[in-house]
């Protein structure tokens, strides 16, 4: 027959003092067994844990997050507003990315934007375990408040810095690919419409992504033996939008390219809007190729010749190195993962008109 108290005990969830009392420990060392066994003798943590099953015992979630101060959620720092950001095919393929390993991982997701101190909040509450970075530079403030505050951290598209991991494209060699493939159907007048540095003023990073990209687009022009002048660089957010004005902007200005090598898929569809809106087609009149290769890419008419890059595995893999970071099992030296990019031709680029704008 049972006692009073072990009928009590059967009719409600065993605590963590019922797992010290019947293991004959302290409350301390039952919260040893769980969350640092290293800390206890291997045959008392395996007694412990062995009472506290037959006990039906489990740590609250929430407050083993609190002792271990972890919150179980990944900060993921934006270069722009958030309102701005999820205008972007882009990054909507990459937080999906994101995502994923993080729900299976049981961690949730806080989206921290440049704005209003943010950043600031997140990290003096400590409502996140640990920051992926996309878009800004190593040397941007709220990349420097993150080191300060001791949080792991990965860097994703921006210059690496070697106590952090980081997960990047080879952008320069899919650039270079993209202007080559125009270079080979005979373009010699080509734009280039980049993204628009989203950090403040004098902090570009040399090696972001449009620095990166512009490198590989003017080597490939130059070993043709040709030059491509600043007055066939222009810029806009990377949204389809972006595109639109950027295109209108160097059109408007006398500027009558036969090929687009633009930054972004959005910012390519944005200028083939602005083409057929001055009466014109692509690519009978104007050939365009974008990077990224986003489902719209294939959608829209024509299909969109542009830079593969794996825009969700980079989402996956910033995560995966940031949980190894944040639990400790990341390796002495952060890792520094670079993917690769191929150029994916499609139907919105070929020969330029004969004779050809000049």
């Amino acid at each position: 027959m049972l006692g009073r108290k072990s009928v009590e005990q059967a009719t409600r969830r065993a605590t963590i003092a019922d797992v010290a009392e019947a293991a004959g420990v302290s409350k301390t060392a039952v919260s040893f067994a769980f969350n640092s066994p290293d800390r206890l003798g291997t045959a008392t943590a395996s007694r412990i844990l062995e009472v506290a099953g037959s006990l039906g015992y489990r740590p609250h979630p929430v407050a083993r997050a609190l002792t271990q101060r972890r919150t179980a959620t990944i900060g993921v720092l934006t270069p722009q507003a958030l309102s701005i950001i999820f205008s972007n095919p882009f990054f909507g393929a990459f937080s999906e990315g994101v995502a994923l390993v993080a729900e299976e991982s049981g961690y949730g997701l806080h989206f921290i934007s440049p704005l209003h101190g943010s950043l600031a909040n997140a990290v003096s509450r400590t409502t996140v375990d640990g920051c992926v970075a996309i878009g800004l530079s190593a040397d941007h403030p709220e990349v420097d408040q993150v080191r300060r505050a001791g949080l792991p951290m990965v860097l994703v598209d921006s210059s690496a810095l070697p106590d952090f991991p980081s997960v990047e494209v080879d952008d320069e060699a899919g650039a270079r690919a993209a202007a080559e493939h125009l270079l080979a159907l005979g373009h010699r007048d080509i734009l280039v419409i980049g993204v628009e540095p989203p950090h403040p003023a004098g902090r570009e990073d040399p090696e972001g992504v449009m620095n990166r990209r512009l490198r590989g687009y003017r080597a490939a022009i130059e070993a043709a033996g040709l030059e491509l002048s600043d007055d066939h660089v222009v810029v806009g957010p990377a949204s389809i939008a972006g595109g639109m004005a950027a295109f209108e902007g160097a059109w408007g200005d006398g500027l009558r390219p036969t090929g687009i090598l633009a930054m972004s898929d959005a910012m390519a569809v944005g200028a083939m809007r602005a083409i057929r809106d001055q009466r014109m087609s692509v690519p009978g009149d104007l050939s365009v190729v974008g990077f990224d290769d986003l489902d719209l890419a294939q959608l829209i008419d024509p299909p969109l010749t542009t830079v593969h890059q794996p825009v969700r595995r980079k989402g996956e893999e910033a995560v995966r190195l940031l949980l190894s970071a944040i639990s400790g099992r990341s390796a002495e030296r952060p890792e520094h993962m670079r993917l690769e990019t191929r150029l994916i031709v499609r139907a919105s680029t070929g020969p330029p008109p004969v004779p050809a704008r000049r």
